[in-house]
């Protein structure tokens, strides 16, 4: 009876598990048509069918999970078969209706991805916007959702977080005398040394700077911190919730002393989730994330920093048009945005090129290099202008992503990789229609990108339940059941034979890195001193640099400032071996067909369909009737089950990708930490020596080396884990599929009913995507068939 107490807890207390509450139809269709506002009417058809397909899956299994508990209730020897069954269907009633799809904004100070944002959910001034000083300060994530007003919750630094920041400030501002009573070299205040002191100040007041870890432990914040860590706030109307916003989230003015109380806890803040309420132009689903350029000092921010880069389907690099030729940090941003390709979850990545209408009319007539008809307007100057960047940069973005990931990659096959956008012109349309300014096509692709998860996710999840309800219908019908069952036993030993076959395959897809990555060490030996060296100077020499390389040394080897372009110094040294590596990596993590046995999901796939082609096999053989219900599940449940295995890859991925820069930090920490403690005369020059000496140390003893062993050790701990979950899963849905028909499913509930219903639901998704294909194809002909929109007045 124990055993059972686990899946009986939701019949025991349905009050607490709105699952079996009678649906409340009128509102929850309200709520539908609401959630779909973002979407055109032909768009909105396939979501509500796609919508109503998944409600109605929910509904039937919730049911057949009711019976399913009711008729077992009492028992207290439970088959496993049966225990497997409650478990997977109360699985698929929990599962979220459908994952968050995170578009990155992700740009430098000024480029315009706050007032990109504005422009997208159409409220003007709803994040702040600044010319070029840094405005938004923290990671912003903007959604729609259930919510009759706009809400905000701004999450800050717990207490232990805030005390390692604080420890590190001091220390970065501390100033002691050197070995044999000498002071301290000229201070002259670098970037790190002058935000540190900010900080400061604006959490505890002006003088605390010059006090220590334990004095400002004692003091008192000047702004009121609550327990919970989180603020939340909520307002009738888009401009009532901004200002209240304002504070938590603009950067403070390091010359400006007056202020809220809020604008004294800005240095907590580490995230910040808006959610407006259902909107006509951002769909519930997506999120838009306005990522800052360069990370943070804090570690937990810095960590955070990067993992919600990770976690993006989607980046956009956002860069002034200004800004695109030549800048590094632009480059630097591609840079980064390409390592989340390789390492999260990143498919499509696009350069957003911000400010497009900037154009001085008499310069670009006279450098004018192209076309044979005069220019008669600013509007045609600039569109003129604009399409030549997208054709250049698109062949640059597309050249860079080539050298870096696999050919056949989703991100190299999209029609646009370029998008030239202006916010300004959104709102005044002086030059520039609404269509001109992309932002409308920014946000077609945001609904098409939901509409097409939508689609998958509905399609997979109701197949699943498919399965599930043959398998338990199929228990259920006694007359056949107690005379004919699988006998599995070849069918186990097959198994067993696919899974070696499955572990050398792995090992031969791994295989591939072997080479590119001894290469990389190679010639990360060969060019260390250069780049360490490269990184150790700053053209203004040492003016400044002291405090900035002291605060690289704290963080063990990283800096991320609001001003300067991010330091890496772990990342900097074993870059040589990435360049080796990525083009090969990328492609051991690809989803395209197997070209030469380098892609890993390739024979995940292969080794699913031998399973599949395997169970057709003994069907027409042992000429299955009835227990053609169990085929039909097996095959699905093997789908299901090897289906997951390729999210828990995609998570591990980032593991095995940063194993050569943590093996390298993890190295280099007693040298990080030996030069963060000099001070005294020449204290940067020291500093420095002692990071080259420490290097120098750590590549003689075979750092290079050691990476090298721990990324091919993640490697084997992927294959065992892909392993392990193969064998565990299968031998369960074995075991399964051999169980006689004993007793107990005489007991079992009738689910023809339910079995039924599903099967029809299940008919039905060919034909909701048909509808979706006949009306998109009736749309672009009504398009077509249109009058185009007139332009703006020629100016």
């Amino acid at each position: 009876m124990a055993e059972t107490e686990d899946f009986l807890v939701r019949e025991l207390h349905p009050e607490d598990d709105d699952i079996f509450k009678e649906p409340m139809r009128k509102r929850r269709r309200s709520d539908r048509d609401q959630r779909f506002r973002a979407f055109p009417s032909v768009e909105q058809s396939a979501l509500k069918e796609y919508e109503k397909l998944e409600s109605r899956t929910r509904r039937v299994l919730s049911n057949t999970y009711q019976k399913l508990i009711q008729s077992v209730f009492l028992d207290d020897n439970i088959p496993n078969s049966i225990k497997y069954l409650i478990n997977r269907l109360l699985a698929l009633i929990e599962k979220p209706s459908l994952d968050p799809i995170y578009i990155g904004l992700f740009g430098s100070t000024g480029a315009g991805k706050s007032s990109l944002i504005n422009a997208i959910i159409r409220q003007a001034m709803f994040l702040p916007v600044s010319g070029e000083s840094i405005c938004t300060s923290c990671i912003v994530q903007v959604s729609s959702g259930c919510c009759e007003q706009y809400e905000a919750k701004i999450h800050l630094l717990s207490d232990q977080e805030w005390k390692e920041e604080l420890k590190n400030l001091t220390t970065l501002l501390h100033r002691t005398e050197g070995p044999g009573g000498e002071e301290e070299d000229a201070w002259d205040r670098g970037d790190a040394a002058e935000e540190a002191v900010w900080k400061l100040q604006m959490f505890y007041g002006n003088g605390a700077e010059g006090k220590s870890y334990e004095e400002l432990l004692r003091a008192k914040p000047r702004g009121k911190i609550p327990t919970s860590r989180v603020i939340s706030l909520k307002a009738e109307e888009a401009g009532e919730l901004s200002v209240k916003l304002d504070p938590y989230i603009r950067t403070q003015r390091r010359d400006w002393d007056g202020g809220s109380a809020e604008t004294h806890i800005w240095p907590l803040i580490k995230l910040v989730e808006v959610t407006l309420p259902k909107s006509e132009l951002i769909p519930e689903g997506v999120v838009l994330v306005d990522i800052p350029g360069t990370g943070d000092f804090n570690s937990k921010r810095d960590e955070m920093w990067k993992k919600t880069i990770d976690k993006c389907s989607v980046i956009w690099v956002i860069s002034d048009i200004e800004r695109i030729s030549g800048g590094r940090a632009h480059e630097d941003l591609l840079n980064e945005s390409m390592k989340a390709c390789q390492r999260g979850f990143c498919r499509d990545l696009a350069l957003v090129v911000t400010k497009s209408d900037k154009l001085h009319l008499p310069e670009y007539l006279r450098e004018r290099k192209v076309g044979n008809e005069a220019i008669q307007s600013q509007r045609e100057a600039v569109l003129e202008r604009n399409e030549m960047i997208k054709l250049q940069r698109n062949k640059i973005l597309k050249d860079k992503l080539k050298r870096k990931l696999p050919a056949d990659s989703r991100v190299l096959e999209a029609s646009e990789l370029v998008y030239t956008v202006s916010a300004q012109e959104y709102w005044q349309q002086a030059v520039l229609t609404e269509e001109e300014t992309e932002i409308p096509k920014l946000r077609e692709y945001i609904r098409r990108r939901l509409l097409d998860k939508k689609k998958r996710t509905v399609t997979k999840y109701v197949t699943e339940a498919f399965g599930l309800l043959l398998l338990t219908d199929s228990f259920s019908c006694i007359d056949h059941m107690q005379n004919e069952y699988l006998h599995m036993s070849g069918l186990r030993r097959f198994v067993e034979e696919k899974i070696q076959l499955l572990e050398k395959a792995i090992d031969q897809c791994f295989a591939h890195i072997a080479r590119p990555l001894q290469e990389g060490i190679w010639n990360a030996r060969s060019s260390y001193r250069r780049i360490l060296g490269a990184c150790l100077v700053r053209s203004r020499g040492n003016q400044g640099f002291h405090q900035t390389l002291k605060a690289v040394c704290l963080k063990n080897g990283i800096y991320a400032s609001r001003t300067l372009a991010r330091i890496d110094l772990n990342e900097a040294i074993t870059q040589p071996i990435y360049e080796q590596i990525d083009p090969i990596f990328g492609r051991i993590f690809r989803s395209g067909k197997p070209t030469d046995g380098s892609a890993l999901i390739p024979h995940i796939d292969a080794f699913k369909l031998s399973l599949q082609e395997k169970m057709t096999e003994i069907g027409i053989r042992n000429g299955w009737k009835y227990d053609s219900y169990k085929k039909t599940f097996l095959i699905q449940e093997i789908s299901a089950i090897l289906g997951g295995l390729e999210e828990h890859i995609l998570r591990k991925k980032r593991k095995i990708y940063e194993s050569l820069t943590t093996s390298v930090q993890n190295d280099l920490k007693p040298c990080y930490e030996e030069a963060a403690q000099i001070t005294g005369k020449k204290a940067c020059e020291r500093m420095k020596d002692v990071l080259r000496r420490g290097v120098d140390r750590q590549v003689a003893e075979g750092m290079f080396e050691r990476a090298q062993e721990r990324m091919q050790h993640q490697f084997q701990q992927l294959k065992n884990g892909i392993t392990e979950k193969v064998k565990g899963s299968i031998a369960t849905m074995l075991t399964l599929a051999s169980s006689p028909g004993d007793g107990l499913y005489k007991e079992l509930a009738d689910v023809k009913s339910e079995y039924k219903e599903m099967e029809k639901l299940h008919r039905s998704l060919r034909e909701v995507a048909e509808n979706a294909v006949l009306r998109r194809g009736m749309q672009n002909f009504l398009l077509r068939m249109s009058p185009s929109k007139a332009g703006p007045p020629k100016t």
